[in-house]
């Protein structure tokens, strides 16, 4: 895929992960467990490589909060910012690490939904250190998995078949991992 596909294929994920919010907007509860502006970042690791993941991850939920002011830009959109950055970094680099098989797209995707997490969590924890925001183990593994839980299964049943269809479809092709990007 050349870079000028890249880039374009990028803006639409990237303009995507504005977009599909509006779907569970009506009801925040729904949308903070579905968590749609992830699905958009972590297609974008894979199909696009992990330079362009990570750029529409960290660009993502400040550039919805400038365009319609949510997610609150702190802490919510702040955390969110490295989380989303680390899921399309670590979606690419796993799937370019990992051998072309279908059953590596699993891996590849639980491997950087643990990690963004992860980092989400950090994130917040160095957010409550030098703030007035509460945040405690209980409140991460709240956030970060157990309320996730739907998001969790729609991720990882919804992304497989997009990246397998687009493979399939020769959007993505093997070279990508081959060559620098």
């Amino acid at each position: 895929m050349d870079k000028i596909k890249k880039v374009t294929l990028a803006g639409v994920l990237l303009a995507l992960t504005l977009l599909l919010p509006f779907l569970t907007g009506q009801i925040p509860q729904i949308g903070s467990m579905l968590s749609p502006m992830h699905i958009p970042v972590l297609i974008c690791g894979f199909v696009c490589g992990w330079q362009y993941g990570f750029a529409v991850g960290a660009v993502a939920p400040i550039l919805r909060f400038l365009c319609f002011g949510m997610p609150p830009l702190f802490p919510v959109g702040l955390a969110m910012t490295f989380e989303l950055a680390a899921y399309g970094l670590c979606a690419g680099l796993f799937y370019k690490i990992l051998p072309k098989k279908n059953s590596n797209i699993y891996i590849s995707l639980i491997s950087s939904m643990l990690i963004g997490r992860m980092v989400w969590g950090v994130s917040m924890f160095i957010i409550a250190a030098v703030s007035s925001v509460n945040f405690s183990l209980s409140i991460f593994l709240a956030g970060a998995f157990i309320n996730s839980i739907p998001g969790i299964i729609l991720h990882i049943i919804i992304i497989p078949i997009v990246v397998i269809a687009l493979k399939k479809g020769n959007y993505i092709s093997d070279e990508l991992y081959t060559r620098s990007a």
